[in-house]
């Protein structure tokens, strides 16, 4: 079984389930914005497209919503690609 990792570490068209948001309590307001934005336990994500040059930022879909996460704020996010969920 694969272990959770952050959203950083997912390719372009990978699907996995966020398992974790701020485990370590970091960044208390970027996971709040992220809570906000849909980012919960159990939802699925799915990587759609990372910026040239560094993939900075890097777009996902969560729910039926796209959004554009700063790599900083991505790391808040832990996931496990869904064939391992």
């Amino acid at each position: 079984m694969n272990t959770a990792a952050d959203i950083n570490t997912l390719q372009r068209g990978d699907i996995a389930v966020i398992v974790a948001v701020d485990r370590g309590a970091r960044d208390p307001a970027g996971a709040q914005r992220l809570h906000e934005m849909g980012f919960d336990e159990g939802v699925d994500i799915e990587v759609l497209h990372r910026a040239p040059l560094g993939g900075d930022p890097l777009a996902v879909r969560v729910g039926n919503m796209t959004v554009a996460l700063r790599k900083s704020l991505a790391a808040l996010v832990e996931v496990v690609p869904q064939s391992a969920a």
